[in-house]
């Protein structure tokens, strides 16, 4: 009897010197540490080969594009490009941004009136005389299908009021899509520059801001059906001030390969044979973007080129799992009560992941890509610890870029331990040896 209150008041002074010195502090002349403060490691990642051994990147051969992107629909990731980050004018593939920011900020009924700008715009024209009045919507088959530079002009000038704020308008959607390397200075797509604080500024773009910029056109927008069926339309007619229109779409490529839905064409002295276009087949859905591909007499180098990319990307490319279950241990948690209650207990804290809101887990890849997958987890915790508490992350990335994360948090509180619990120990003991 006389050693159990012995070791019982022993263990009352073991909590005293518990609580009264805290683990992680110096006093004896060392620097002192914030107890809340812990020290994270990272863990290096487990390399998880996803489709075979690693190997070299080959892509689809010789392209006659200066530059190219073969982009992935769903992810936005970029599968193969051609100097594809080069910044170059990309003519007429312009109006696909105009013709998204007209279908996002106005009626298609709406009325719009031919100013003399739009009405003195050059060919390839509709033919617009200044007071005319046109249907917006029919302004937009004109711009996408016969690629109308006056309807582009007139299009600008109804969402914005003139043409300098519509290109205002098209360089922030541009930004909000992380289109960092374009410049849009005209709704139509013609060669222009403009001086700007000392420096000029030229109509461009890149291939992948391009495809990126197709990609919020087919994929994401509000209006991203009617951007499709307006694109993907044969002919349209129309009328307006008692004159007969008829459009025809001149994106060849349309009937060229199964699944294609959407593009657009474009052509100037500068920027040569552009295009962009999409496709969806076997669920994947792919785009194209080719800038400088050829002058004329070399009109058809775009369509074998996209062709050739497209076929690239169904061939080579399949949706695999990159998702792996992680084994995660229960941290310790320093000065918290045992989850036994038992005074000589080590207290710890269960873990749980979260996946992460956007994250793919579905990839399209080929053979030889890896997925690469590192883990960020702090190694001790102090008490008291709140559920659902962030302790780390789980991060997937191919090409070094992030394509998934897991969040690693806490399953379940713990808490501190404090003089009362001890004291109720100790209680507890007294009154067992007095039983």
């Amino acid at each position: 009897m006389r050693g159990r209150k012995i070791a019982a008041w022993f263990f009352l002074w073991a909590c005293l010197w518990v609580l009264l010195v805290p683990a992680g502090r110096i006093y004896a002349g060392g620097e002192e540490r914030d107890p809340e403060e812990t020290d994270a490691v990272k863990v290096a990642g487990d390399e998880v080969e996803t489709a075979g051994a690693a190997g070299k990147k080959e892509g689809p051969g010789e392209l006659y594009a200066m530059s190219a992107v073969l982009l992935d629909g769903d992810s936005g990731r970029v599968l193969y490009e051609k100097n594809g980050y080069e910044v170059r004018p990309m003519a007429s593939t312009t109006k696909i941004m105009t013709c998204i920011l007209a279908l996002e900020n106005l009626d298609e009924e709406t009325v719009v009136t031919a100013s003399s700008k739009a009405a003195s715009q050059p060919k390839v024209h509709l033919g617009m005389r200044e007071g005319e009045q046109y249907v917006l919507k029919d302004l937009l088959y004109s711009l996408m299908l016969e690629s109308h530079n006056d309807s582009a002009v007139s299009v600008a000038e109804a969402v914005s009021g003139s043409v300098d704020n519509f290109s205002t308008l098209m360089n922030q959607k541009a930004r909000e899509l992380g289109c960092t390397d374009t410049c849009f200075l005209t709704p139509n797509g013609l060669d222009a520059k403009k001086e700007e604080n000392g420096v000029t500024l030229s109509h461009s773009t890149t291939a992948a801001d391009l495809a990126r910029i197709m990609r919020y056109c087919t994929m994401e927008s509000p209006k991203k059906e009617r951007f499709r069926e307006i694109t993907g339309t044969a002919s349209y007619q129309f009328q307006a001030g008692g004159r007969n229109f008829s459009c025809n779409n001149h994106n060849a490529f349309l009937h060229m390969m199964e699944g294609a839905f959407s593009g657009k064409t474009g052509f100037t002295g500068e920027a040569g044979y552009c295009y962009v276009g999409a496709l969806e087949r076997d669920g994947k859905t792919l785009i194209v973007a080719l800038l400088g591909c050829g002058w004329p007499n070399n009109k058809t180098y775009k369509w074998s080129d996209t062709r050739k990319l497209m076929e690239y990307g169904l061939s080579n490319y399949e949706y695999r799992d990159i998702y792996q279950k992680p084994e995660l241990s229960d941290l310790p948690v320093e000065d918290g009560i045992p989850e036994n209650r038992e005074a000589n207990g080590s207290a710890f804290v269960p873990l749980v992941e979260v996946k992460g809101e956007g994250s793919r887990w579905q990839l399209l890849m080929r053979e030889g890509e890896q997925v690469d997958i590192k883990t960020e987890l702090e190694t001790s915790l102090t008490a008291p610890v709140a559920k659902d508490r962030a302790v780390g992350k789980i991060v997937y990335s191919l090409d070094g870029e992030t394509v998934a994360f897991c969040e690693i948090r806490t399953g379940a509180a713990v808490e501190k331990l404090d003089f009362e619990w001890c004291l109720s120990k100790v209680l507890e003991m007294f009154l067992d040896m007095d039983g």
